[in-house]
């Protein structure tokens, strides 16, 4: 048990956790959940909570909420981490509320950071959760459906959090200007523009804006009067964003999404924007060039095809520079793609032709198109009849190519978008040639 020291006092502790809200009334922010009459403020009020995981992004109050929880319960509450506790601690704490369960006690356990469980270690938890030995309340900045157990996820309901508002950020701000807990009695000055700076700056994280604001008062202008904040203090604590990414989680994921769809709907102003929150947060721009490299071929295709030539081109500038210097060139490579004409039939002739691969029998090479390098498989007829094509007058022969099955299909259907007319119209010749000569033969 931790023992604090006879100098501590709460104005010790960092503003966000001074001013954590106590009550349901207190709490800023989420009102689709918590909100009069809505869904989890009726369950937390009537203390009939069931297992629940709380996901969203930093600073938006899953702690918060579980803490309130635990303030209104009637049930042992226990607050556990996932970042300092194992296996053994866990069946430690199983084994407590099985004890409670039998002398009719409710254990609720909160798990904050609940995506950071291996597999095994959410195991654990299942047979209690199912027996209710422990209502279970997690808590996760990760999308759940990848970092949960889907049968430990089947078990609770998950209730989404979303990021702040800029204005119910800036209600904070206030409230902890005024609040003896905060800078109530230090008559701090501030306009109102940079409190909307900092807002602003914590992009939907209340604690990240606390944390701002408390840095400007404590680095703010001493007057007979209180304190002073500047604009030029706030510049200063807020010269580099953090952006919120993660390069293995959903983030990562929402955001190349963005990129790829914003290129796609030629927007070549909003695929920079999704480009520099990749990059400024830390992604690897190799990471981000293969993902163009491979737009350049599902989405502008023959229509251009020195996109392909452009986004290999700035992979290799990526590899050989880096970052910052590659952000050019990444630049370059997605509002070319934004701008080039789109076509996405290779991608399509492809699923066309994978479709037939792995659901039709696997029907055999036709032997004319096999090669024949043995004695053996001459006298099997490998490759008889084979039409060697630059021998022929128009370099085209009739030879059939496809199984008989699915003699005829077409799995590539040109588009007359930019350049690949060309093709379009080059195959179009190049079947009627064949009809012809085929009705020849």
């Amino acid at each position: 048990m931790e023992q604090q020291s006879m100098f501590w006092q709460e104005s010790d502790l960092p503003l966000a956790a001074r001013l954590r809200p106590r009550t349901l009334d207190e709490f800023v922010g989420q009102t689709h959940l918590l909100g009069e009459g809505k869904v989890l403020r009726r369950l937390i009020e009537s203390d009939r909570i069931g297992s629940m995981i709380f996901w969203g992004p930093p600073g938006v109050g899953k702690t918060t909420l579980a803490r309130i929880i635990a303030g209104r319960t009637k049930s042992t509450f226990i607050d556990f981490s996932a970042v300092t506790s194992g296996i053994k601690e866990i069946k430690q704490v199983m084994e407590q509320a099985e004890k409670n369960r039998r002398f009719g006690e409710k254990t609720i356990l909160f798990v904050d950071e609940i995506h950071r469980f291996n597999k095994a270690q959410q195991d654990a938890f299942l047979p209690f959760v199912e027996k209710g030995s422990i209502l279970l309340i997690g808590a996760t900045t990760e999308n759940p459906s990848f970092e949960v157990n889907g049968a430990l996820l089947s078990r609770c309901k998950v209730f989404v959090l979303q990021a702040l508002k800029p204005e119910e950020i800036v209600c904070l701000l206030r409230h902890a200007l005024t609040d003896p807990r905060g800078f109530g009695d230090e008559h701090v000055q501030v306009a109102e523009e940079l409190l909307q700076a900092i807002a602003n700056f914590a992009n939907g994280d209340a604690r990240s804006a606390l944390s701002t604001l408390e840095m400007a008062v404590l680095n703010g202008d001493r007057t007979e009067t209180g304190v002073e904040i500047t604009s030029a203090t706030v510049e200063q604590i807020t010269s580099k964003k953090s952006l919120l990414y993660d390069k293995s989680g959903e983030e990562h994921y929402n955001l190349i999404s963005a990129l790829h769809k914003s290129m796609r709907n030629s927007d070549p102003d909003a695929a920079v924007y999704w480009l520099a929150r990749m990059l400024e947060a830390g992604e690897d721009p190799l990471y981000i060039a293969r993902r163009l490299t491979r737009f350049a071929s599902e989405d502008v295709g023959l229509a251009d095809p020195r996109a392909l030539e452009i986004c290999v081109a700035a992979y290799q500038a990526c590899h050989w520079i880096g970052m910052p210097e590659c952000s050019v060139h990444l630049t370059e490579a997605a509002v070319y793609l934004s701008m080039a004409p789109k076509s996405n039939s290779l991608y399509l002739a492809y699923e066309r032709a994978k479709k037939d691969a792995t659901t039709m029998l696997a029907e055999p090479v036709p032997l004319v198109l096999r090669n024949a390098p043995t004695r053996l498989m001459k006298e099997l007829d490998y490759g008889k009849g084979y039409q060697y094509a630059h021998d022929a007058e128009d370099k085209l022969t009739d030879m059939q190519c496809l199984p008989d099955s699915i003699q005829g299909k077409e799995y590539y259907r040109p588009t007359e978008e930019g350049i690949e007319i060309k093709y379009k119209e080059r195959l179009a010749q190049i079947k009627e040639w064949k009809r012809a000569h085929t009705k020849q033969n």
